[in-house]
Order: C-alpha cells, then sequence, then structure tokens
C-alpha cells in the first residue's frame, strides 16, 4: 500500500519546478566531462546558497566537488543526498546526469524548507563516468559521519534497486620499435600488433569467462603515421565482474592475456589503472521499499530487481560498503533505449523526464524526511545492512 506524501512537501516541490527544469535544461545543454563540471557545480552551489545552505567547494582536493550542509532545528542523523553532473565524452548528457542533479537539488532544498531534524548533506560527486569521483571523497573522509545516502538514476525503466559490476579501468600500454614501414620494416617492432593480438587474446577469452563479466575496450593510441611501425600503442579498457573478489581474478587472466601478446610480438606492455576501482553495489532494500512506496501514491511505480536487468558499474558501490545506501531508477524513455547513447541524451532534456524527475525527487524528498525524523526507519535500514555486510 502507498504511503501518503505530505501536502506541505507537495506543495513545496511544486513550487520548485521551474529550478528543476532551468539546472537540469542548462546542464543538459552545457555537457562537461569528468572532473571538468565547473559550470555545473558553480550552477548547483549557487542554488544551495540562496537555499541557506552552509557550502563548503572543492572537497577532497577535487575542484568541482562539494558539500551543502542544512542543520534541523533539532539534533539527529544525518543524511546525504547525492549528485552526479558529469556527462559523457562525445555523446553529452547520454546518462541523464543533469537531471539526477537538478533532481535531488530540489528534493533536498524542499527538505531544508520543512524545519527538518537532523543534519541534511548534499554532497556533489563529480566523475562518475570513469573517474570514481565519489571514491577519491570517501577516501577523503567527505563521507564519514554519514549515517544514510540517498540518489536516483535516469534509466529506460522504473526500478527500486539494480545490481552494479565491480569495475577497473586499464591502460594497457605497448611499446615496439620504430622502423620505415617500407623500406625497413623487420627492423622494427610494432606496438599496434601488440594491441592486434592483445584483443584477439581478450576475444577468446570471452566464452570461459561467467556470464555476467564484461571486458571491452578502445585502441585509444595506434601508431603516429602509416608509413612508421608504431613503437607505442595504447588500449583503454574497462574489465567488470559481479564481485571485487571476482574481479581481481579476472584482472590477472588481463594481464597474462596483455603479456603473451607482447611475447607474440616482440615488444612489451604495460599495464596501469586510470581510476580507482568500482565495487560491487549494496543496494538497502528497506530505504528501496519505503521510497517505491511514496512514488506509487504518484503513479511511479518502481519495480523490484530483477536478475535480468543488465547491470553497469558505479562509483556508489564503495559507499555501499560504508553505509547504507539507494540507487533507484526512473524511466525517462521507451524501454530498451541503450544508455550511453544519443537517444537517451536527446530523452534527458524532454518534459517527459524532467516529470518523471520530478516524482522522483518527491518520493526522494519523503524518504529523506522520514530518515531525518524516524528512527526506527534508520535503525532498520543499518540493521539491513550490517546483516549484508
Amino acid at each position: 500500500m502507498s504511503l501518503r506524501i505530505p501536502p506541505e512537501l507537495l506543495a513545496i516541490l511544486g513550487g520548485l519546478r521551474p529550478v528543476l527544469d532551468e539546472v537540469s535544461l542548462d546542464l543538459h545543454a552545457r555537457p562537461e566531462t569528468r572532473f571538468e563540471e565547473h559550470h555545473a557545480a558553480a550552477r548547483l552551489t549557487a542554488e544551495l546558497t540562496g537555499a541557506g545552505f552552509e557550502v563548503d567547494k572543492g572537497v577532497a582536493g577535487l575542484p568541482t566537488a562539494f558539500v551543502a550542509t542544512h542543520r534541523g532545528v533539532t539534533d539527529g542523523p544525518t543524511i546525504a543526498v547525492l549528485l552526479e553532473y558529469d556527462a559523457l565524452p562525445g555523446v553529452g548528457h547520454g546518462c541523464g546526469h543533469n537531471l539526477i542533479a537538478a533532481g535531488g537539488l530540489v528534493a533536498a532544498i524542499a527538505v531544508a524548507r520543512t524545519g527538518h531534524p537532523g543534519t541534511l548533506a548534499v554532497i556533489g560527486t563529480p566523475g562518475e563516468e570513469g573517474g570514481g569521483g565519489k571514491i577519491l571523497m570517501l577516501d577523503q573522509g567527505v563521507f564519514d559521519g554519514v549515517d544514510a545516502a540517498v540518489m536516483f538514476h535516469p534509466a529506460d525503466r522504473s526500478l527500486r534497486a539494480r545490481h552494479s559490476l565491480a569495475s577497473a579501468h586499464l591502460r594497457v600500454t605497448f611499446h615496439g620499435k620504430a622502423a620505415h614501414a617500407a623500406k625497413a620494416p623487420w627492423e622494427g617492432r610494432s606496438a599496434a600488433a601488440g594491441t592486434q593480438v592483445f584483443f584477439a587474446a581478450i576475444d577468446a577469452m570471452r566464452q570461459f569467462i561467467q556470464p555476467a563479466a564484461r571486458i571491452h575496450g578502445i585502441v585509444a593510441h595506434g601508431g603516429d603515421a602509416p608509413n612508421v611501425v608504431p613503437e607505442r600503442a595504447e588500449v583503454d579498457l574497462y574489465v567488470r565482474d559481479q564481485t571485487a573478489a571476482a574481479l581481481e581474478t579476472l584482472i590477472g587472466r588481463v594481464h597474462a592475456a596483455a603479456e603473451g601478446a607482447a611475447t607474440a610480438t616482440e615488444t612489451t606492455v604495460d599495464i596501469s589503472e586510470t581510476a580507482p576501482r568500482y565495487a560491487e553495489r549494496h543496494n538497502n532494500m528497506v530505504m528501496a521499499d519505503r521510497i517505491a512506496d511514496y512514488t506509487a501514491s504518484l503513479g511511479l511505480e518502481l519495480e523490484p530487481p530483477s536478475p535480468s536487468n543488465a547491470a553497469g558499474s558505479s562509483d556508489i558501490g564503495n559507499v555501499s560498503a560504508r553505509l547504507p545506501i539507494i540507487h533507484p531508477y526512473v524511466q525517462i524513455c521507451p524501454r530498451d533505449t541503450p544508455g550511453h547513447s544519443e537517444r537517451m541524451r536527446d530523452a534527458a532534456a524532454t518534459t517527459e523526464a524532467r516529470d518523471a524527475t520530478q516524482n522522483m525527487a518527491t518520493g526522494l524528498a519523503a524518504l529523506v524526511l522520514d530518515l531525518l525524523g524516524d528512527p526506527g526507519l534508520l535503525a532498520a535500514a543499518h540493521a539491513e545492512f550490517t546483516q549484508g555486510a
């Protein structure tokens, strides 16, 4: 049975709809890639400052990260609303982070206007798309003292929760020997050939990895000119698996494939990780079911989690190992629209997407108020978190 959202909260969020529209469209029109989200961070912190939050910019040594705090009328827990606002290279907001930022912003401002207990924190987390911003902030203590964290994500379907894969971001660099490709190719050793053999080895491996595991990448640099045997070539690769432990094993196999390719082509290879490793996500169903009850009252039904829903990766997985979190999904486009695509990007600017975001932001605000004011709900969320740890 759906829970009833307080009429005063509905009224506040209704009045904030122009803010949601303006911020989401502004960020969508000015996409910024990981750790370059200067306009987005400035716009969001200005809105929060105007709403009475104390804003700390550039936290954890990240210029586009921030923490905004609103103190309640009485003591209580600290609940964080997480914002993402980076875009994808070459695509723009094909993951809908403009909606995450705008929806989380108005949800937090609405809570701040209610005279809530406890402490409300809005944590701006840059670089989710391959930068691991939340992990860097976690390691610097930004989440210390936070009792629970909430956010949502646009998608092609509305879900209470979804599994995410542990992920590593690898750069595989082959080193060869340059030579004239026509006059004396035998004097060279092709780093580009190393990448070709490496990809062939990865393709041969795919039959023998777990069904949920993923290995995918691009040649980021393949040489400088066709008539020069390439002395350096780079592959950027994502490796994913169900858990951090399984990922560690799979990365070892990828290393072996790279070393074998180097041996076969008489090159050498270096492998580095370009971002912190993303852990698998642990969804807190006590909180997820509560927000689903609230959104149902608005006509937004959140499906229960299912193994049939394909998983990606997110740095909130690392946060979920430290404290209870939710990461529900809201449908903004036709089912089976591919994520990280131009179709998803275009959907993230529509009125329909903002309508869906408004509903999710309303449910998010109601949940945050409950977490701040209902010790029993927060205790139940922590009990589930402890049992799953």
